[in-house]
């Protein structure tokens, strides 16, 4: 029987602040930041019949304690939707949440749902990037990848191997922008409307509540001049011109088009197209660039028709092997106008969620642009790139 493939829309998203990894969420459980993701969602959408909810998707990088057992369902349960909600785990590293909002949206398109939740979460405090992991060994004894694959501070020390154009001095300017641009978006308060409080507790100070992200800091070229590179001796990424460790939950509804209407649900953004890629795991950053071509491509597009960019900022001569790529300047207003994750921090698979939440609030200010674009570098060799259309654009077909 021929199926009509049905258009995929975003209809909001939330996010808890990012706190430094064992910093102000250390007695905070992980399950507890994505459940209150999921709850401020349910609260802020009251249209939305609970039970109309067909999945809920939610990522991890480490599966364990209080962010394994299929923390999709348990979240979900939790959250107070009712149980006849089902919900799973989704693991791509650095792009679990993105590819917990393409996975659903891909069932969306085809009918299986009308509407889903899907988000991410990360306690790296709790669970440090590789906990439990076990590589096969032939992975490396038969020379598969090369040992620094597996270390991702060294597959960005790697690729300014490959670009060595890109120096670190241009990696601190574009890290330094992005401390500034976080500091005029809070100033301006754009960015707190989709942040969600957390009661916080500490066994020695009591309870308190996070309303801001606990990483970005004031600094300057001369201090990132200074800070060491750990990598190896005299290289180029250091503390400063990357993302730190973090601790963070989000959470966003997708649903079909048609369904949102029916339920006047908010459309922000209209999927467009996504694409994953791999390239060499020792040059994990350059992953981007060949996910952002197949976007592209399978979108019959041209970089020249983005017109705004949220890029994840893992590594910034990651973003900027990318823009390079494309001939955009590394201050192209464009791009990440707010800051990234350089300056937020980067709760490994709760960034995807973050990155689209802050394209759609672009795209209420930016009626001019028709098409957005996120995407990001991830783990073992990857990339991930989701192009969307702005509903607030003149020609928009509603």
């Amino acid at each position: 029987m021929p199926r009509e493939v049905r258009e995929v829309v975003f209809v909001d998203g939330v996010r808890t602040p990012f706190g430094k990894a064992g910093g102000m969420y250390a007695e905070t459980r992980a399950d507890d930041l994505v459940i209150r993701c999921i709850r401020e969602l349910v609260k802020r959408n009251p249209q939305l019949p609970p039970e109309r909810v067909d999945e809920v998707a939610i990522a991890a990088t480490t599966q364990t304690g209080d962010q394994g057992l299929t923390i999709g369902r348990t979240a979900a349960l939790l959250s107070g939707l009712p149980k006849t909600v089902p919900g799973y785990a989704v693991d791509r590293m650095c792009a679990g949440a993105m590819t917990a909002v393409t996975n659903v949206a891909g069932g969306i398109a085809m009918g299986a749902y009308d509407i889903a939740v899907a988000g991410g979460v990360e306690h790296m405090g709790r669970h440090p990037m590789g906990e439990g992991a076990d590589p096969n060994p032939r992975i490396l004894t038969e020379k598969l990848v090369d040992p620094s694959a597996l270390v991702m501070g060294s597959t960005a020390e790697n690729l300014h191997d490959r670009l060595p154009h890109i120096t670190k001095e241009r990696t601190d300017a574009f890290a330094l922008n992005s401390q500034i641009k976080v500091a005029k978006a809070y100033a301006n308060g754009k960015l707190q409307p989709d942040m969600v409080p957390v009661a916080i507790r500490s066994s020695e100070l009591g309870w308190g509540l996070a309303t801001v992200d606990e990483a970005p800091r004031e600094t300057s070229m001369e201090k990132l001049a200074t800070l060491k590179t750990p990598f190896r001796p005299h290289g180029r990424v250091t503390a400063g011109n990357a993302a730190g460790l973090n601790d963070g939950a989000t959470a966003a509804i997708l649903a079909d088009e048609a369904t949102a209407r029916e339920l006047g649900l908010p459309v922000a953004m209209r999927m467009v197209s996504f694409a994953y890629a791999g390239v060499e795991p020792e040059i994990m950053g350059y992953g981007p660039i060949p996910s952002t071509e197949k976007a592209l491509k399978k979108a019959g597009l041209t970089i020249d028709d983005i017109g705004l960019f949220e890029l994840n900022e893992a590594f910034a001569v990651q973003v900027l092997a990318l823009l390079d790529h494309y001939g955009i300047a590394d201050d192209d207003p464009r791009v990440n106008p707010w800051g990234g994750a350089i300056a937020i921090g980067h709760p490994l698979a709760s960034s995807g969620v973050r990155l689209m939440t802050q394209l759609a609030r672009h795209f209420e200010e930016h009626p001019e642009v028709r098409y957005g674009m996120n995407a990001m570098c991830i783990g073992i060799g990857m990339g991930g790139t989701v192009i969307w259309e702005n509903p607030n654009w003149e020609g928009f077909d509603k």
